[in-house]
């Protein structure tokens, strides 16, 4: 695709689901920034949610439509009141589908009360002002302890829905 005019390849992208389409991304330069074009994420949108719902969720200036399609998708799959979510090995905090937080990774050592150097270079800044390594381990087990309960729980709520 190196030497196909853009327009080309972005009628090639466009034929890709969004699964696809952020893989693509990872590939080079060129395909992360063709990729990531609104009109295709636009296309997405209008496809999966309909014209309506594309009109009303249309994004602000500081959103692109790929962001807009990955909150509307997180809303679908884990719905729009508060919850700790595991993508991975990851902890998130998300309200109304917007990511909220970084609780963690999964990686942490929660056998000991001191949590890896690697793992508090994950924290934000104010996450970790304030605390010392020893309520941060506690604090994590607590978090971990509910996420589990939350995504083991996910299929028996969705069992009790259909």
């Amino acid at each position: 695709m190196e030497n196909l005019p853009a327009d080309l390849c972005l009628n090639i992208l466009c034929l890709l689901d969004h699964q696809d389409l952020v893989t693509a991304q990872q590939v080079c330069r060129k395909w992360k920034l063709l990729a990531s074009e609104n009109d295709l994420w636009s296309n997405l949108f209008e496809q999966r949610w309909g014209i309506d719902r594309a009109i009303f969720y249309a994004p602000t200036e500081s959103k692109s439509w790929k962001d807009v399609y990955a909150v509307q998708d997180r809303c679908d799959r884990v719905g729009l009141g508060l919850k700790i979510i595991r993508e991975g090995d990851d902890y998130f905090l998300i309200h109304q589908g917007e990511i909220q937080r970084h609780l963690g990774s999964r990686s942490l050592q929660l056998g000991t009360d001191d949590v890896s150097t690697s793992s508090v270079a994950r924290y934000t800044g104010d996450e970790l002002m304030g605390r010392n390594d020893r309520q941060m381990g506690i604090l994590d087990r607590i978090l971990f302890f509910i996420g589990d309960l939350e995504t083991a729980s996910a299929p028996a709520k969705r069992g009790r829905l259909l």
